[in-house]
């Protein structure tokens, strides 16, 4: 396999901008990167991540703490950022939260402590003042997702105007009689998300003259199955069953059409449906809903941090920045039936 002066006596240049040119830090220019590039390759040169590692104190590794695995939302966060940061030469090591108290501890206490990070990116959790004392002690860049953190840049979304949004879509149908089936007390962990988009439908209702009813909220965990069940007890009644239902994600929205299905309600015609996320799914079901675009939210995240650990191209945004979200109508959604 060639080495380093191979490539840089055929690319007619140091050693040292070799390393500059394939390892992405320190400037070189276009040209010369170009023809570094084509030298190593012709070459079969591949650079050396210990020996990179050494030379500029980095890892070419990025952490990305997680509280969930098997979740579409955070999946599609994750993947985001992994396609980002391997078009930026960097590998990633997932730090999976889902197994509870003691794992948290360990990763928080242990594993990033270690240093073998350039950066930590941070979705959809909301660190303790110990967690975040210990992370910003590394002296190492970290972006948060879904929620701001004091001291670290990050972006999140606005769950009171999304929830806003959808339900205010349903009142300019004409409907007056809107569930909601929200997160249970399990989900509202990080960033209270629950509530937030319970007020978020509240002062819709509210600005629209409609006091909220109590009895049209149901809780459930952000699944389809739990979606399923909250939507059967709301349903049950057909004195008391809602013309509308607004749920806090789009898994649980999905649960609530098979579970209007299931009871021969059709939907839109008896019930109107509307969630938050953009599911993968969210198309075949037909489901309106408001798009937070999960993927994207990955993929910035990792070009903040790129900005970070490349301050020669660093554009400084503000330490707090606001996700895009976007109403999608489709067929879930209509004006009311006459009863």
């Amino acid at each position: 396999m060639a080495g380093i002066q191979e490539v840089a006596d055929a690319a007619g240049v140091s050693t040292a901008t070799v390393s500059r040119a394939l390892s992405g830090n320190g400037h070189v220019s276009d040209i010369t990167k170009a023809r570094v590039t084509a030298a190593a390759a012709d070459l079969g040169y591949v650079v050396s991540s210990n020996a990179s590692s050494l030379a500029s104190g980095r890892t070419k590794n990025i952490g990305v703490v997680i509280p969930f695995l098997n979740r579409w939302f955070y999946s599609s966060v994750l993947e985001g950022a992994e396609r980002s940061l391997l078009s930026n030469g960097y590998d990633l090591t997932l730090y999976n939260l889902g197994g509870g108290g003691e794992e948290r501890r360990s990763v928080f206490e242990h594993f990033l402590l270690r240093k073998r990070v350039d950066a930590v990116v941070a979705i959809s959790l909301e660190l303790t003042p110990v967690e975040l004392a210990g992370l910003l002690a590394l002296g190492k860049p970290i972006v948060g997702v879904g929620g701001p953190l004091k001291g670290v840049r990050t972006f999140s979304i606005d769950d009171v105007a999304v929830a806003r949004l959808a339900t205010e879509h349903l009142l300019a149908l004409g409907h007056v009689s809107i569930a909601h089936i929200g997160g249970d007390q399990e989900s509202e962990r990080d960033f209270h998300l629950p509530t937030n988009r319970r007020v978020g439908y509240e002062a819709a209702l509210e600005a629209a003259g409609i006091s909220p009813d109590p009895s049209l909220f149901r809780s459930a965990d952000f699944t389809i199955p739990g979606g399923y069940a909250a939507a059967k007890q709301l349903f049950g009644n057909p004195r008391t069953r809602p013309t509308a239902v607004f749920a806090a994600s789009d898994e649980m929205a999905i649960g609530t059409i098979l579970a209007a299905r299931d009871l021969g309600l059709r939907v839109p015609a008896d019930i109107s449906v509307i969630g938050i996320d953009g599911h993968e799914l969210s198309d075949f079901f037909g489901l309106t809903t408001v798009a937070q675009f999960p993927e994207l939210q990955g993929r910035l995240a990792v070009e903040l941090l790129m900005d970070e650990l490349h301050p020669d191209r660093r554009t400084l945004g503000s330490s707090n920045t606001p996700l895009p979200f976007e109403l999608m109508v489709r067929s879930t959604t209509a004006r009311p039936s006459a009863r």
